[in-house]
């Protein structure tokens, strides 16, 4: 299987306008990165100062188009592949697809898993809450036209990644996308995670879920509120979803995984990030 794997990076190569492929781990950055300088009040340590746990090779890929633009995505494998590996595709929050991102897909490559982080923005990011809301609008709005650019994505990433299991994991407005999508693909999506993204309340929509999920919600999070949470959790228990499982975390606030948010509490980042781990390697890899 090594030989698939060395012709998919050597067309991914091509696809890039010439990428050099050089690995990149948590100290080097991609060179196209076009997120916002970190905050001058980021939290040290943070979680996306942490290297992979394996040394990962992260390529800018055109993954799709659509009616005026091209989906262009960030890819990222373990340089030593010897085999297909269980696909990722990592969701951007309200931010866009900034460095923050680029690290999670990187650490979570580290882990053993191809993974692919799509960019729903176009290329552009922020760190303004303004101009986040001017993206979401532009963006988000057509629930049809997201979930054909997240399934593009799905697509591009069987064809050149050939992996046996796909998850979804969003965070904010991609932990909501990141279901939609599941949803949306039925039996394609393997697993779901979503870190306080948006809960969906209807039961019959629901009740099509197929792949298990982590919800992973903040006890004082005042976008996604606590009593929505806790009724999405009943919902899916009394709907008999086995294998998923909604946690709350207290004491912390939304966006509190996020080193660049004011709201970072690193414990908890890394004690969520770290159950969202197992959850992907119970649900990705069993029966390997």
């Amino acid at each position: 299987m090594r030989q698939l794997w060395i012709l998919a990076l050597a067309l991914l190569a091509c696809a890039c306008g010439g990428d050099d492929g050089a690995a990149v781990t948590d100290s080097a950055q991609p060179a196209t990165s076009a997120a916002p300088a970190p905050s001058a009040t980021r939290s040290s340590p943070s979680i996306a100062d942490i290297a992979p746990s394996i040394e990962v090779t992260g390529y800018e890929i055109a993954y799709g188009d659509a009616a005026v633009r091209i989906h262009n995505g960030y890819f990222v494998l373990p340089t030593d592949v010897g085999e297909e590996l269980p696909g990722i595709l990592v969701i951007h929050d309200q931010w866009g697809l900034n460095d923050y991102v680029r690290a999670m897909a990187r650490r979570l490559s580290g882990e053993g898993y191809a993974v692919l982080a799509v960019d729903l923005f176009e290329g552009q990011t922020t760190d303004s809450a303004g101009q986040a809301d001017v993206l979401v609008g532009q963006f988000l709005g057509d629930r049809e036209a997201v979930l054909t650019n997240i399934g593009q994505a799905r697509a591009w990433l069987e064809e050149n990644g050939l992996p046996p299991r796909i998850a979804t994991l969003g965070f904010g407005y991609g932990g909501e996308w990141a279901l939609e999508a599941g949803l949306d693909a039925g039996d394609a999506i393997d697993a779901i995670v979503m870190f306080y993204g948006r809960v969906i309340g209807n039961t019959d929509e629901l009740d099509t879920l197929s792949a298990p999920l982590l919800g992973i919600f903040a006890q004082q999070d005042n976008t996604i509120p606590l009593r929505d949470v806790t009724q999405f959790r009943s919902q899916l228990r009394d709907l008999g979803k086995s294998g998923s499982v909604v946690l709350i975390h207290p004491n912390v606030a939304h966006d509190f995984a996020n080193p660049d948010s004011g709201a970072y509490d690193h414990d908890a980042a890394v004690e969520n990030w770290n159950s969202a781990v197992d959850f992907l390697g119970t649900t990705l890899r069993s029966g390997e």
